[in-house]
């Protein structure tokens, strides 16, 4: 969600492109989240990808983290700080931004971008150019938490291309091989059957009610043993001496 930094002077005639930066230790410059909303959007993507793809080592999902790009390996050239981004093919591990260079050159290989009023019109046209020509991420899309607004690019012979959406509403994302669509008032990931990923939450509270389903089952069994016991009964069968 940023934008590129000024020069800052750390010292006497040393500027902070002349710093030379530990691999992976760059920090993020991203600026607080506009809304809770934007925050708890965020932060659903994030943990129910992580929580569907738990036994993958091969991607990076991060979200409102600062991007570094610059050609000349300058933390305060070029950077982007995308609302959600995942990068496949790389080490599953935490960072505290992503730097190209010290990545193997990798970019993100999908991007959402949360809408908001004051920046809305730069993820529609700065951003979305600088993805296409300069990350040339496979998968773009942006989601308006307030209007529901939902809208997919790919990639096709280096110009995004709209992704039509489907019947249910959904859009196809082919770096997830997931669809995306909007649940309840939340942007989602649906699989290729279009069932919805569930968070830990969900998942708790599922089996919270199968096991609720069972107990009442298991209560409702013993009931009606214990009726057709008393109907013998009454015909004076004993099932204990039978």
């Amino acid at each position: 969600m940023s934008e590129p930094a000024t020069l800052e002077i750390i010292s006497d005639h040393i500027s902070e492109d002349e710093v030379i930066f530990p691999p992976g230790d760059i920090l993020s410059d991203e600026p607080p989240l506009e809304s809770d909303l934007h925050r708890e959007q965020i932060d659903l993507l994030i943990r129910i990808l992580k929580l569907w793809w738990r036994e993958r080592q091969d991607f990076y999902a991060s979200g409102n983290l600062t991007i570094y790009y610059s050609p000349n390996q300058k933390k305060s050239e070029y950077f982007r700080g995308p609302d959600f981004f995942v990068v496949l093919g790389t080490q599953k591990k935490d960072r505290k931004s992503w730097v190209v260079w010290q990545e193997d050159g990798k970019y993100p290989n999908l991007i959402v971008e949360i809408l908001s009023s004051s920046t809305t019109a730069v993820d529609k046209g700065l951003k979305k150019q600088v993805y296409q020509d300069t990350f040339r991420t496979p998968d773009y899309f942006w989601f308006d938490p307030v209007t529901m607004e939902l809208q997919g690019f790919h990639l096709v012979d280096g110009k995004y291309q709209e992704i039509q959406v489907t019947t249910d509403g959904r859009l196809w994302s082919q770096q997830l091989e997931l669809y995306l669509g909007v649940y309840e008032g939340k942007l989602r990931f649906f699989t290729t059957e279009n069932k919805l990923i569930l968070s830990s939450e969900e998942l708790a509270e599922l089996e919270r009610l199968r096991a609720e389903q069972a107990e009442e089952r298991a209560e409702r069994a013993e009931q009606e043993i214990a009726r057709l016991r008393e109907a013998l009964r009454i015909q004076g069968i004993d099932l204990e001496n039978i």
